[in-house]
């Protein structure tokens, strides 16, 4: 729908039971320049029928029919396709029922002794009909991006809860461990209960990540073990009749990406895939190490020679047609029906790749299927080490702590683990207690532990106050937001630091040295 261009067809359902008369419209709107085609209809049952089963640009009805009338015609049309533009074109409609005829949804309407008015009224109807589908667009993107936000703020607010909870497993459980031996026989689950906390942790940033609260994080990684965690999830999405198929090379290599961000990308395509095979099918997703030489770098721009790690997503599904192909990547396009897809899919898979320095090229035929091939630089093995099953070793210290924590359990156990470090404790649960302790006590503050979101005062606020009468306190602030936007701003401040929940024994204790043992 929009405005006529040259060649474009314009599909009309004409209701006029006069065939010379038909005839004559199809002949005027052609000899004007239109591109036209007819279908017409002269009962009810038929108008309905072609009305559901095909696409039209357009209705043109005559007011008076023998088998039923112009407005009953309106009626259905506005229940069927309400977006439909409806003209009446009738000899014997007059200028009261005309006006009627409007005000019941009827676009326009053109007396037959006045034929050559048809032309222009069909002209503007099919250009302000272009007007609201662009804005009925718009709308539709505003909407989605305020459901976003929506389930971005919700987002954040249930990892932050999650994280204040496996900050209590993970410090409860290393508490544990740090009192048993090697040959304790609770030893192996509190490690994996520690090693499960860790995942879940994982779980709660990815959580973070799609509801676009936290922002991408580069990690080495092996991409077997990330399709092959995923494998579960991917078979629930598509569905019994799709035959997902690992294709995993042993010689793959290591990349380096978000790994959230990566599954977003294997999953979008994955269920793509499924779309394109409406009657099951078979998915591959393969990983495999190549080299990709001068003359593929020559016909890809953006492509360096060199080593490659390929993530493919193979379906034997619909495949995507040439006009199409050409169009994948763009942000908003779809060839979903309105409702089904935002059209935002292929253009973060897009992104995401680009962004870590990777290459997507899609290979498909009409019929045939599609395959997704993403071409991401090798890189060198993972940073991050397994967790460790013996006993950890926390440095210590002496000086004074003041911790501030709105939530009972985190507090409690961030005193204890401190305490067990030698250091002097005072605990507060808000930062009005805080201050209250301070101007009691007076104690020479060497660490002020405070978490970012409390009620009443925040963290950063506390800080400045406690700075104030004791210019020398270092802070550490803690958070179940992985990144907060104020705080980002902190951070060029020498004496503030930050340290994201959930923590372990040990990394509160390394984090806490660390900010002491700074230099200012």
């Amino acid at each position: 729908m929009g405005v006529i261009r040259a060649g474009q067809e314009l599909r009309v359902l004409h209701l006029e039971d006069d065939a010379a008369y038909r005839k004559f419209v199809v002949n005027l709107l052609r000899r004007e320049g239109m591109a036209v085609r007819f279908s017409h209809a002269e009962s009810c049952e038929e108008f309905v029928h072609l009305l559901q089963g095909e696409r039209f640009d357009l209705v043109i009805s005559d007011y008076t029919l023998p088998a039923f009338d112009g407005l009953s015609a309106l009626s259905i049309a506005k229940s069927i396709r309400p977006e439909l533009p409806f003209i009446f074109l009738s000899g014997t409609m007059g200028e009261e029922r005309a006006a009627e005829a409007v005000l019941n949804g009827a676009t326009d309407y053109v007396l037959k002794d006045r034929p050559l008015r048809l032309v222009s009224v069909i002209r503007r109807a099919i250009r302000e009909e272009g007007e609201r589908e662009v804005r009925r667009s718009l709308e539709a993107q505003l909407l989605q991006a305020q459901k976003m936000e929506c389930v971005g703020r919700l987002a954040g607010g249930v990892a932050h809860d999650f994280n204040n909870l496996l900050t209590v497993i993970s410090g409860r459980a290393d508490m544990l461990l740090s009192g048993k031996g090697e040959l304790d026989p609770d030893r192996e689950d509190l490690v994996e209960i520690r090693q499960a906390a860790t995942r879940a942790a994982e779980l709660t940033r990815r959580l973070l990540m799609f509801g676009r609260a936290d922002h991408p994080r580069a990690q080495s990684l092996d991409p077997r073990v990330l399709v092959s965690d995923l494998l579960k999830m991917i078979r629930r999405l598509i569905g019994e009749d799709i035959e997902v198929v690992a294709e995993l090379a042993e010689d793959a290599g290591w990349i380096r990406v978000d790994a959230a961000q990566m599954e977003q990308v294997l999953v979008n395509l994955a269920v793509n895939a499924r779309d394109a095979m409406p009657r099951g099918g078979k998915l591959i997703i393969g990983v495999r190490t190549l080299d990709l030489d001068e003359d593929y770098a020559s016909r890809h721009l953006d492509v360096l020679p060199g080593r490659y790690i390929e993530l493919r997503v193979e379906d034997n599904g619909q495949g995507i047609a040439p006009e199409v192909l050409p169009h994948i990547f763009e942000p908003f396009f779809t060839t979903k029906e309105p409702g089904k897809g935002t059209g935002l899919g292929l253009s973060m898979v897009y992104g995401a790749v680009r962004q870590w320095g990777g290459h997507v090229e899609v290979r498909t035929s009409p019929g045939g299927g599609a395959a997704f091939l993403i071409y991401m630089p090798q890189a060198a093995e993972s940073e991050f080490s397994v967790l460790p099953t013996e006993a950890q070793t926390c440095p210590r210290g002496c000086e004074t702590v003041l911790l501030v924590e709105d939530d009972d359990m985190v507090r409690t156990i961030a005193c204890r683990i401190l305490r067990a470090g030698g250091y002097e404790v005072i605990e507060a649960s808000n930062a009005q207690e805080a201050l209250a302790r301070i101007e009691k006590s007076g104690p020479r503050l060497d660490l002020l532990v405070t978490d970012v979101v409390m009620p009443g005062m925040s963290g950063w606020e506390l800080v400045d106050l406690v700075r104030q009468n004791s210019p020398k306190t270092r802070a550490l602030l803690i958070s179940g937001y992985e990144a907060h936007q104020m705080l980002e701003k902190r951070m060029s401040d020498s004496y503030m630091h930050f340290l994201p929940k959930p923590f372990s024994m040990k990394t509160l204790s390394e984090k806490v040295r660390e900010v002491l043992d700074a230099v200012e």
